[in-house]
């Protein structure tokens, strides 16, 4: 079942679920706060979560949630996770490389300082030569996604893809960095949009505005391949870790983004979850599951149509959770 809205109101008691504060109360607080429709938001994430998200709704629901410094978490091993997918970067911070028959589009492109310590030699143990990626297709435009890009645009002719918006946001960033054969970044290029189709070879990725952590941040929606199966993978690239820092008008427009993803996740029929930023879902659960799987066996990174609209749906209450927290103040 598909839930972006909040649930009915639930018993008043108070509980501690896995850090998050449930249940309902009637009565303002000082401030202006209605306690009853934070917790309201928060009751229905934890019912949308179940197990499967149990850890978005851990994270994204507190009241600030602390990502910690991504740039220096541990480093990824480099996976294969479908036949044409894989994996590598840091664990909170990846790298997606989806292979086509007529190249490579890399989803992202890490850190501007760690083209040569994390960038390449992650293609290098995936056996993947940089020469061979046709398109860089940038998620949203902060320097932990686009920051290898002018790398592998100046010394491969690699194609930069970015939304209009994130073009203009890269480009006032690139201004204030150094002047590095890595850190410089890459120069305007090919601009997504959506309704346009990007393809590559016998690939083709949808690309939906999603604006709100940053002014023109992408979701992206392709087709992954494990056998003779082929499924239907998204990726929310535009996930806000910290609601904190984002304006009342910011998040207001975030929600608005989600339902709309979520719309056209669901009309694509989106049964594989991936996130550039896997401190929101429990990636590394699912790569242990992985490496175990007997020949055969369920892909634990196929989780299904509407336990994809129940990710969605976690964010939307977290990020409804906050508006609600402010109210009044």
């Amino acid at each position: 079942m598909r839930r972006l809205t909040g649930y009915g109101i639930f018993a008043a008691t108070v509980l501690m679920l896995g850090g998050i504060e449930t249940g309902m109360t009637q009565s303002v607080a000082a401030d202006g706060t209605d306690p009853s429709e934070v917790t309201r938001h928060l009751d229905a994430a934890r019912q949308t979560a179940g197990e499967e998200w149990r850890a978005t709704v851990d994270f994204l629901c507190g009241p600030d949630p602390d990502p910690g410094n991504a740039a220096v978490s541990r480093l990824l091993e480099p996976v294969q996770i479908f036949d044409n997918l894989y994996a590598f970067g840091r664990s909170k911070t990846v790298v997606y490389a989806l292979t086509t028959d007529d190249g490579i589009i890399l989803i992202d492109a890490g850190y501007p300082d760690q083209v040569e310590s994390v960038l390449l030699p992650g293609l290098s143990q995936l056996g993947l030569d940089p020469a061979d990626i046709s398109h860089v297709i940038v998620a949203h435009g902060h320097r932990d996604h686009y920051g290898g890009s002018g790398y592998l645009q100046r010394q491969y002719g690699a194609s930069i893809v970015l939304s209009a918006a994130d073009w203009e946001m890269l480009e006032r960033d690139g201004a204030e960095m150094a002047e590095t054969a890595a850190g410089r970044p890459a120069v305007r290029d090919l601009i997504a949009q959506e309704g346009r189709p990007i393809v590559v070879g016998d690939v083709e990725l949808t690309p939906v505005l999603i604006p709100g952590h940053t002014p023109g941040a992408l979701g992206m929606i392709f087709a992954v391949n494990d056998g003779e199966d082929t499924y239907t993978a998204g990726l929310f690239g535009g996930t806000i870790l910290i609601t904190s820092r984002i304006s009342d008008e910011g998040l207001q427009q975030y929600l608005a983004s989600i339902e709309h993803y979520a719309a056209v996740a669901r009309e694509m029929g989106v049964d594989v979850e991936i996130q550039n930023h896997p401190i929101v879902d429990n990636m590394a659960d699912k790569l242990t599951q992985l490496e175990s799987r007997l020949a055969g066996g369920t892909h634990p990174f196929v989780v299904g149509a509407d336990a994809y609209q129940d990710f969605l749906g976690v964010i939307s209450e977290c990020t409804q959770a906050e508006v609600a927290r402010r109210a009044g103040r």
